[in-house]
């Protein structure tokens, strides 16, 4: 006989979009507001970006695995209770957050945001851009968003170099490993970061790799806020010497009287990398996905602490 699996979710839509469910699975919404509805639950899902109170809450609960609704996961690890395994959201966020990453670029390569205060002003203004074509293009991470990045922007015609954590040839993009990063940059003009957050990770664009750059450079950052050094990149694009264009902050809400918002040349959206319609359908997919592996006793999926 199947043995009963317990799981809870933040939202009563998740729970209707994992339906129909497995005989002998049960779905409790749990925001993680309040204390745990029960002792055990088998699967627990937290809240999408938010995971104030969430560790203290996973202190009340026994639990098999917490399954995280984003790639990122530095804002848990290290403050896990003891034995909890965490799996992050792998496959559910890559195809968006490169969508955005691609927009960024294309806005800010052909001078969107220009365009758009210009219409507000009902002014007919045009002027040269930058443009995508031809541009040389390094991609500072290449796991599942650095790659889904890659595969869009090939397209474009642009010359497509990679860094990572070690070298290689991998979706017939030259992958070089971090030793070689400021050589790449020398020769980019565009950089997008996809990186997670972490203490590994944390100001690797400092000023010295952002002085790499050269003058009129892109940096463009849909990682992690953390790992652009914030104060080094306002002094680059305060002088003229490059642009921005950021869906991650560091801070993070950025506050109303930070100098990002009225630089020329930034253009900045609201971490809102991974918030398209396709995430409901995908993240439930994944959902379903773990609840399969612990039903059949095999190891569940995208574990990237504890386990």
């Amino acid at each position: 006989m199947t043995a009963s699996l317990v799981v809870s979710v933040p939202t009563a839509q998740l729970r209707d979009d994992l339906l129909p469910l497995p005989e002998g699975v049960e779905v409790l919404v749990w925001d993680m507001t309040d204390a745990a509805p029960r002792p055990h639950i088998d699967i627990v899902v937290p809240p999408y970006m938010s995971m104030n109170g969430v560790v203290a809450r996973l202190s009340e609960v026994s639990t098999r695995l917490v399954q995280g609704q984003s790639i990122g996961y530095d804002d848990v690890e290290g403050r896990l209770p003891e034995g909890i395994v965490f799996a992050n959201a792998a496959s559910v966020h890559e195809t968006a957050t490169a969508e955005l990453a691609v927009a960024l670029t294309l806005a800010a390569q052909r001078s969107l945001p220009d365009f758009v205060r210009a219409q507000d002003r009902a002014e007919w203004k045009g002027h040269g851009t930058p443009g995508l074509a031809d541009a040389r293009v390094a991609l500072l991470g290449f796991g599942g968003v650095g790659r889904a990045i890659a595969a869009r922007l090939k397209p474009f015609e642009v010359d497509i170099r990679a860094v990572a954590s070690h070298g290689r040839l991998q979706d017939d993009v030259e992958v070089f490993p971090l030793g070689k990063l400021r050589e790449v940059l020398a020769e980019t003009d565009v950089l997008i970061v996809s990186l997670p957050g972490g203490d590994s990770t944390q100001g690797l664009v400092d000023d010295d790799a952002l002085s790499a750059l050269p003058d009129g450079a892109l940096v463009v950052n849909v990682g992690r806020g953390p790992v652009v050094d914030t104060d080094a990149l306002v002094d680059h694009v305060q002088r003229g010497r490059l642009r921005a264009a950021l869906d991650v902050t560091d801070p993070e809400p950025l506050p109303a009287d930070h100098p990002l918002w009225r630089l020329e040349g930034v253009l900045i959206a609201p971490h809102v990398g991974g918030a398209t319609d396709a995430m409901r359908p995908r993240i439930a997919r994944l959902v379903r996905r773990q609840i399969d592996h612990l039903r059949a006793g095999e190891d569940p999926e995208n574990v990237v602490l504890g386990g």
